[in-house]
């Protein structure tokens, strides 16, 4: 019994999740199988690695066909609309971040908002009597921002390959397409509406709360994110310590900022990064010294947020 994570197979987000597993201390290597496309992590048992398509992870998390995965939000959120009733988002990561935008062509000058579209949409409906062509990959997310904007008269033209590229090839009029510098947009005479920003998307750690986590899934999926989660809270932490012989005045000039996240150490104190210099101040005002700050690699503590959110959310196995 195993609790299937899916990874992408290929890619420069591929480089950034193993790096970000390696960092937690999650190694990844090879388990045979279908074509190299199994693996395992090394020293956590019970975990059954796929690597598949990034588009693959968020269909097979949608369907529950993998317990874990990690995708780009875009195509989280583009498996529909109630997509937060079938998945959970435990982990945004920080990487793999890109902008879903709405992109007219340049020479649209006097079209600048999702206003301004509308009344182009409907100007356009009324004069040649076909709506305006709206090219993009992300279909279930362009009809819901264009309907909160009250934009209705266009009509969708699913892009199968470079979707920046449809305008000039006079497949469409507007794109609404993945973007991180704006700089393919730009090469291709198209500018981002300004209020036209869908989405921020980043890579996400997600969960499957349709998929079977019966038996001893939910105790395995605890121990990967437990390991996850102690590492983030290390790499905002320090651990501070002092002389135990001040150990009396260290904890009376430091008392406030146990209020203010600290926890107490024997002869120390484990902080937030950004308490450091204030807590580093007040010690010296105490007389309290030397005092080292050092880095942590893990802090485990009993609570661990998204496997709480995680149990709470799952369907129980009858």
């Amino acid at each position: 019994m195993s609790v299937i994570l899916g990874i992408p197979s290929k890619g420069r987000l591929k480089e950034q999740v193993e790096a970000w597993l390696a960092d937690a201390g999650l190694k990844i290597e090879a388990d045979g199988g279908e074509r190299g496309y199994r693996a395992k992590i090394v020293g956590l048992d019970g975990i059954e690695v796929r690597l598949i398509s990034a588009g693959e992870i968020a269909r097979a998390l949608n369907s529950g066909e993998v317990h874990l995965g990690i995708t780009g939000e875009d195509l989280l959120r583009e498996q529909g609309d109630d997509f937060e009733a079938r998945l959970l988002l435990l982990r945004a990561l920080g990487f793999g971040r890109a902008d879903l935008v709405v992109a007219t062509p340049q020479s649209w000058l006097d079209v600048e908002t999702m206003a301004d579209l509308e009344e182009v949409a409907h100007d356009h409906l009324a004069r040649t009597g076909r709506r305006l062509r709206v090219a993009t990959k992300y279909v279930a997310q362009t009809r819901a921002f264009f309907a909160r904007h009250g934009v209705g008269d266009y009509r969708i033209v699913e892009s199968a390959g470079a979707t920046e590229g449809a305008p000039a090839a006079g497949a469409a009029e507007i794109v609404v397409d993945i973007t991180t510098t704006g700089a393919t947009l730009a090469a291709n005479h198209l500018a981002i509406i300004r209020d036209g920003v869908i989405l921020k998307s980043q890579a996400q750690l997600a969960a499957a709360l349709t998929a079977d986590w019966g038996g001893e899934r939910l105790g395995i999926a605890r121990r990967l994110l437990s390991l996850i989660e102690a590492r983030a809270r290390a790499k905002r932490t320090l651990t501070l310590v002092w002389p135990a012989e001040q150990d009396a005045a260290a904890k009376a000039a430091t008392a406030l900022f146990e209020a203010r996240g600290g926890q107490a150490r024997a002869s120390g104190l484990l902080i937030p990064r950004a308490e450091l210099a204030a807590v580093g101040a007040a010690l010296e005002s105490a007389g309290v010294g030397p005092v080292t700050a050092a880095a942590p690699e893990y802090v485990f503590s009993p609570d661990c947020p998204p496997y709480d959110q995680l149990e709470g959310r799952v369907a129980r196995p009858s």
